[in-house]
């Protein structure tokens, strides 16, 4: 078996206007946008609209995407190139019963804007539907890759068999939402690498790491381990393009110490009103006042009160942090193009500085 860190470099060729390391930007829902994507995509990386979760005729968020799509295409100067293939990829959430209508509502959407590539996430296997096959069956037809998002081997295995082109490993030191059950990357990485040797020897598929991923030194962690490409989220909260809140982006900035003060949970879904999540998945956030009352025995409906009493009035208090282990070493607000010319530049020195060191 060919060693881990051999990763095949397939995503650079799939993916022309990309420089090494590749970064992609997280479809953060709420937080990326269409001019973020851009941005990322622009400076070398890859940026990833998200486009939410509800394919219902008409629904905003099916409207919200096509305006998110003509704005991608204008801002890259695309719009005299309609039938062209735009440098971004769209992100969606695939566990609402609404998926159903993907082909008739946002398929259309897809073909005639054409993103490079479309991220799935979050499949309901207690729905009993697989959605995901036919999906990606109907993106290839129309030219365009297909990314999944898992956090387990056995996803791995089966999003590859769902004719998946690309991987994205997420470990449980990721922000927002994952699987309840997962590992960190540095076994999650190398196993799927593995299995992916052993049982797909003919298929090539990328493999991408996300949680954790903050600075130079963690997307060289991530390439030793096997991947050949990186996610980060976390740390475009604070983008200039981004579109969090302020007092979201004074949270994370202001965070120190990430392991001790978010936690993997259903609670915030609880008390924010997304019911939207499988049991198979939860999410990373900061500890705040609602969970700390939660832990305090406060009971679910009165805490759903004081949060939803706070947000009326406009109190940032009790508001959910979505973020990542990695969210103490987010320091600085910066544009997208500076933010990736300092990761990047860090992960070249410190690859070049550890060739010397074998040398």
């Amino acid at each position: 078996m060919a060693s881990p860190l051999m990763a095949p470099q397939i995503m650079h060729s799939w993916f022309p206007w990309t420089q090494k390391p590749l970064i992609l930007s997280a479809p953060m829902y709420g937080v990326s946008n269409a001019t973020l994507a851009v941005e990322v995509s622009k400076a070398g990386g890859f940026g990833i609209i998200p486009a939410g979760f509800n394919f219902s005729p008409g629904h905003p968020q099916v409207v919200a995407l096509e305006a998110e799509l003509i704005l991608a295409r204008k801002l890259l100067g695309m719009t005299s190139e309609p039938g062209k293939q735009m440098p971004v990829g769209v992100g969606f959430i695939t566990c609402h019963e609404t998926v159903a209508h993907f082909s008739e509502t946002v398929l259309p959407l897809l073909k005639e804007h054409k993103p490079a590539a479309v991220w799935l996430f979050a499949p309901d296997p207690a729905s009993g539907v697989r959605a995901h096959p036919d999906i990606i069956r109907r993106l290839h037809e129309n030219g365009i890759k297909a990314i999944v998002q898992v956090g387990s081997v056995a996803a791995a295995r089966e999003a590859i068999q769902d004719g998946s082109d690309i991987i994205v490993a997420q470990g449980t030191d990721a922000g927002g939402h994952q699987f309840a059950l997962g590992a960190g990357l540095m076994t999650l990485v190398p196993e799927i690498r593995a299995m992916m040797q052993a049982e797909f020897p003919a298929r090539q598929v990328g493999l991408v790491a996300a949680g954790g991923i903050m600075n130079g030194g963690s997307v060289v962690a991530a390439l030793a381990l096997g991947a050949e490409a990186v996610v980060q989220g976390t740390r475009f909260i604070v983008a200039r393009e981004s579109t969090a809140s302020e007092s979201y982006k004074g949270t994370v900035l202001r965070a120190r110490d990430g392991g001790a003060i978010t936690i993997k949970s259903t609670i915030h879904d609880d008390i924010q009103g997304t019911p939207i999540w499988p049991s198979l998945y939860d999410g990373r956030a900061i500890m705040g006042d609602s969970y700390h009352d939660h832990e305090g025995g406060l009971p679910m409906v009165e805490n759903i009160k004081k949060y939803q009493d706070a947000k009326q009035s406009g109190d940032v208090s009790r508001s959910i942090t979505w973020c990542g282990t990695g969210v103490g070493l987010v320091n600085d607000e910066m544009t997208v193009k500076d933010m990736l010319e300092e990761v990047r530049g860090e992960a070249i020195a410190i690859m070049s500085s550890l060739r010397n060191s074998v040398n």
